[in-house]
């Protein structure tokens, strides 16, 4: 009797001692819970569940299943290594751009225009500048005594072929019968008919380039070659040429060139 409870005591001390055989976990549907865990393996405790060790690592059952090779039922044994599944990249996304809240802006007020300059009045044009006596000119007189009707460089009236020219000489009122008398003395080159415009005509050299004529004349008095003297008649005034009443068209010239007459002649007082 005594040595059957010797060996029931020398057994149960032996049992005691033993190392416990190997157990399995609690499956996925048991319950656990414990501290997060944070290292990237972990060993399975008594009593832990996968379920708990999910959520202790943070992530889902599927992703620590796929991490070690566990199918679901998620079936784990204590002792067994579970090891974190590396986190899923989070799939990038550009930033949301803010949508502008509408602006109700004032449009601008309207820039008031400057007022426009005013624009400067067109330059007038200068008169002809007067002519000035040149030296060696001849010593000149009036041919009659008749006043100036037209001045040198005024328009030449409509009718007449130089319409819209200037009047390269003046002209002198007179009457029929008037005589006309050289203005210098010289020789005469023309003496005759200008039949396109100046009728009854007399042209003298003075010499130097210098010529006096005298237009719409009526009786001509000399011929082409006569030498005069200063003031000697040389025709008498008729009507010929454009001219529509008795007048004298009287002109000077130097190399062709018109000159004012009234610039060489006396002054009238």
């Amino acid at each position: 009797m005594r040595a059957r409870r010797t060996a029931a005591g020398f057994a149960a001390l032996l049992l005691a001692a033993a190392p416990a055989a190997p157990s399995f976990a609690q499956n996925a549907a048991g319950s656990g819970a414990g501290a997060p865990i944070i290292a990237w393996t972990y060993e399975v405790q008594p009593g832990d569940t996968f379920r708990a060790i999910a959520q202790r690592m943070g992530v889902t059952m599927e992703a620590l299943g796929r991490a070690n090779g566990i199918p679901s039922p998620y079936i784990i044994r204590v002792g067994q290594v579970l090891k974190r599944p590396d986190p899923m990249p989070v799939p990038w996304r550009p930033a949301p751009v803010p949508t502008p809240a509408p602006q109700t802006s004032t449009p601008p007020k309207a820039t008031p225009r400057p007022a426009p300059a005013p624009r400067p009045a067109p330059p007038l044009r200068p008169a002809p500048a007067p002519h000035v006596r040149e030296a060696g000119a001849p010593a000149l007189s009036w041919p009659v005594s008749g006043a100036v009707l037209s001045r040198f460089g005024t328009p030449v009236p409509s009718g007449s072929v130089a319409s819209g020219q200037r009047n390269r000489g003046i002209d002198l009122a007179a009457y029929a019968g008037l005589t006309v008398r050289a203005a210098g003395a010289g020789t005469v080159i023309f003496a005759g008919n200008e039949p396109e415009r100046f009728g009854q005509l007399i042209v003298i050299d003075h010499g130097q380039g210098w010529v006096t004529a005298y237009a719409y004349l009526g009786q001509v008095r000399v011929k082409e070659g006569d030498v005069v003297k200063a003031r000697q008649a040389i025709a008498s005034i008729g009507k010929s040429g454009e001219a529509k009443r008795p007048t004298l068209h009287f002109e000077l010239r130097r190399d062709n060139d018109p000159r004012d007459p009234v610039v060489y002649l006396p002054v009238r007082l």
